[in-house]
């Protein structure tokens, strides 16, 4: 496992004077896959996001992200989750799971959750690591994790928090030297634009079967 985790880790080529290395292309080339099987609401989005963790566990722990590398882990599974729900989550075994909106229950507890979290995480980051960013690391976990939960559950509402995590992520990401990572980002951005709309238009449609 050694040495495949050192080839990982080989400098492919230089961006604005920064080596990128197999970690950063590879986490690249699946994470803008995973969102575009999303936005297309096709569940291989789900064994793709899972080889996305894989590639940035590695590359957020050589970079000091330790609250997003161990994210990654979360990631995986709620990816699993994810993967039954669209595949079983309908009325029946064949249905597909409706997008729907975030009741405001929902958005009590994921408030309250989130605050909850971003407290202990960046108090724990601050005293337990040597994170040079503890808050706006644990700012852009807790922001991820509310997203996959509604994510998971088909919430219209998802896309609105990933587009705010990918806000932050952009800056972060190049503060880190991560400039490929911080440029994806900026694709996942657009194409979570492009995700909410579909999922606006889908809501719709479901609106108006069920009137």
């Amino acid at each position: 496992m050694t040495p495949i985790i050192e080839a990982l880790q080989t400098p492919l080529f230089t961006l604005l004077g920064t080596p990128v290395s197999w970690t950063e292309v590879l986490g690249f080339g699946s994470g803008a896959l995973c969102v575009w099987l999303v936005a297309r609401q096709h569940i291989a989005n789900w064994p793709t996001g899972i080889a996305n963790n894989l590639f940035f566990i590695l590359l957020f722990t050589q970079s000091g992200l330790y609250a997003d590398a161990g994210l990654q882990l979360v990631f995986i599974a709620l990816a699993a989750y994810g993967w039954w729900t669209w595949a079983r989550g309908g009325e029946t075994a064949t249905d597909r799971l409706p997008v729907r909106r975030m009741s405001r229950v929902e958005w009590i507890a994921l408030g309250a959750t989130g605050a909850a979290g971003l407290l202990g995480l960046t108090l724990l980051l601050s005293r337990a690591t040597d994170s040079t960013v503890p808050f706006w690391d644990a700012l852009t976990t807790i922001l991820s994790l509310m997203a996959t939960y509604g994510q998971c559950r088909k919430r219209l509402e998802s896309w609105w928090l990933w587009i705010a995590a990918d806000i932050v992520y952009i800056p972060l990401y190049a503060y880190k030297g991560l400039y490929l990572t911080s440029i994806l980002y900026v694709g996942f951005m657009a194409l979570c634009v492009v995700g909410l709309r579909g999922w606006r238009r889908d809501l719709r449609a479901v609106q108006v079967a069920t009137a």
